[in-house]
Parts: C-alpha cells; sequence; structure tokens
C-alpha cells in the first residue's frame, strides 16, 4: 500500500473553481498544467462551482483565458441544480424572484421561469445566489416574498469565497440575513448538498468520478454524502489544521497540497506497530502525543499520516498534543 495509481480506475475529473482552479481572476499555481495533462488521458473534466452569479460563457472565457479548454456544457453550477429544484417546487412560467449576478438571472429564464425584482409582483419562489453587488433592497424584497409564501432556494450556503485579497464573504452571510429575517431556512442547491453532484453525473456518464475541492464543509462533505471520491486540496480554504481535525462525513479519500500530485503515484498511508507511516515520514501517538518520529512534518505525507493517527485514535483532536509543526504554516 506504499503508491496507489490514481487514474485508471476513473474517468471523469470533477472540479472545484474558487480555491482550486482560480482565486479571483488569478490562476493557482500548477492548476492549469495539471489540468490539461489530465484531459490529455482522455479523461473529461466538469467544473462543479457554488458560485452562480456569472453566466457559463463567463467562467469558460476565464477558463479560456487562463489556458485550459472548456466549453458552457462543462460548467456546473449551483445555480443550474437550484433552477431543476425550482422546476419540482412551482408551475411553469412562474414568477421567481431572483438575487443575485446575471449568471442566475440566465438560468431561471432559461427554466421557463419569468423573472421579478419585487415582492409586490407576487412571485412563487424566491432563488439567491451570490453577486458582489447584491443590495439591502434586494434582500429586503427577498424576504417579504418568502414572508408571503415564496417557495425560497439558495443556490449555496457557502461563508466564505477565496479572493485574491483573502476570504470573502459568500453568499451564506446573504443568506443568513434573509434568515434572520424570515425565521426559516432555505431549500439549498449546491455543496454540500449531493444534488449538485448529481447534475454532474447526469450530464457526464461516468464509470467513476473523482472530485476535487478545498473545503471539507461542501467539497468534500458534499462529494462524501454524493458517494463520489474526493480530494482535498490545500490551495484554498481548508487548512492543514482543519483537516486533521475533520469529523468522519468530512475527510477526503486523498489529500494533495496542489493539483500536480494528482499526475503522481498517491502515497497512502499504512499502519505501523505505534502509529502510521507515508513516504518518508512516519507519525506515532505517543500516550495523547501526536509526533513526527521521522521526515519533515509539514510534508504532504506527513500530514496524510498524521490524519490518519488521529482519525484512528479513538479520541476528539481536542484531546490530543498535537505536534504544531504539523499544522503551521511554513515560514
Amino acid at each position: 500500500m506504499a503508491d496507489k495509481k490514481i487514474w485508471g480506475q476513473y474517468d471523469l475529473l470533477l472540479a472545484d473553481l474558487d480555491g482550486v482552479i482560480y482565486e479571483g481572476s488569478i490562476a493557482i499555481r500548477n492548476a492549469v498544467e495539471s489540468i490539461n495533462q489530465i484531459a490529455a488521458q482522455n479523461i473529461n473534466v466538469g467544473y462543479v462551482t457554488n458560485n452562480s452569479s456569472r453566466k457559463p460563457e463567463t467562467i469558460v472565457e476565464q477558463l479560456l483565458s487562463l489556458g485550459l479548454t472548456a466549453t458552457p456544457e462543462d460548467i456546473i453550477s449551483s445555480g443550474q441544480t437550484a433552477v431543476e429544484l425550482l422546476q419540482t417546487k412551482i408551475s411553469a412560467g412562474a414568477k421567481v424572484l431572483v438575487v443575485g449576478g446575471e449568471g442566475l438571472r440566465a438560468r431561471v429564464l432559461s427554466g421557463g421561469f419569468e423573472v421579478v425584482v419585487s415582492s409586490d409582483d407576487k412571485p412563487e419562489a424566491v432563488i439567491q445566489g451570490f453577486s458582489p453587488d447584491v443590495s439591502w433592497k434586494d434582500l429586503a424584497e427577498a424576504s417579504y416574498s418568502i414572508q408571503n409564501g415564496a417557495v425560497w432556494v439558495a443556490t449555496n450556503n457557502d461563508w466564505t469565497l477565496p479572493q485574491e485579497k483573502g476570504l470573502a464573504p459568500g453568499n451564506g452571510t446573504l443568506v443568513g440575513a434573509v434568515h434572520t429575517a424570515v425565521g426559516q431556512l432555505p431549500i439549498v442547491a449546491g455543496k454540500p448538498e449531493p444534488a449538485i453532484f448529481q447534475t454532474a453525473i447526469n450530464l457526464f456518464k461516468p464509470n467513476k468520478a473523482l472530485f476535487v475541492g478545498d473545503r471539507l464543509d461542501t467539497d468534500i462533505l458534499g462529494a462524501n454524502r454524493a458517494k463520489i471520491s474526493s480530494v482535498l486540496v490545500l490551495t484554498g480554504v481548508s487548512t492543514r489544521k482543519d483537516v486533521l481535525a475533520a469529523s468522519t462525513d468530512e475527510r477526503p479519500d486523498y489529500i494533495i497540497s496542489s493539483l500536480n500530485e494528482l499526475l503522481e503515484d498517491y502515497k497512502e498511508p499504512r499502519q505501523t506497530k505505534r502509529g502510521w507511516s507515508c513516504g518518508k515520514a512516519s507519525v506515532e501517538l505517543l500516550g495523547d502525543k501526536v509526533l513526527v518520529t521521522d521526515g519533515d512534518p509539514q510534508s504532504i505525507e506527513a500530514l496524510r499520516a498524521a490524519c490518519n493517527v488521529i482519525w484512528n485514535s479513538g479520541k476528539h483532536i481536542h484531546f490530543l498534543d498535537v505536534q504544531s509543526a504539523l499544522y503551521e504554516k511554513k515560514a
């Protein structure tokens, strides 16, 4: 169990966008080259994103500018799944109040609904997604409509959104504002709900899919719920410390520091007498102490081994003394 070939068993790679392929308008290191090399192996690539603010065509333009090949059909957004959910909840051609960007409005129109912007239009549903220009008035009109009986669907509930300058408030903060006003929760289309993954599977029809994301609480949890193999890449929101403390339902099948590691044989942890080893790293549980006994504590191999030590310890991480070098950022 030293090395494991990733490719050969999967015929579809599904990738998140924010925090995996890019941060804002900037490509993440190694992402473009790695995706292109995977696609060159005749493996289909699709993009599953909770961000519904832009049209698929706009996202494709950005991907093309970064050096990736994609079509609008390759973009599976939470807005697409949210509209599919609406089609099961309200009548065809019904009025829908849209809170979000042009991408979401376009999805609602293509789904056969009438887009409105005021509660005075008595919409049958409210669909809420992220856009940087969402205003208080938009949230207020959504709240009034929901209080009047409109079905409420949110594209996602992400609290943060990776940008060039750092983490910014995501759609979950805007959904939280409406929730505070109306006292109820929306139907959620995006990750971690499995519906968006089912949209992707229905589209590509793979034999076996692999999903890569940067967030435990949405990407990995969602893939696990959808019973799709998952990869956590440490280029976005979730950190080494987060994955060490991951709950059972948020644990990925693979942990990588950069997408180029998807092109390498995966070094799997193996159990030892007092812990786990991975590659050149060994981590042991000595009493309540989680210590690296061989190798670089900040290597990805040490992290994988430490995760197995902690996850199989039978103890919550808060009751363990974990060597800080395992989760601290490199100087």
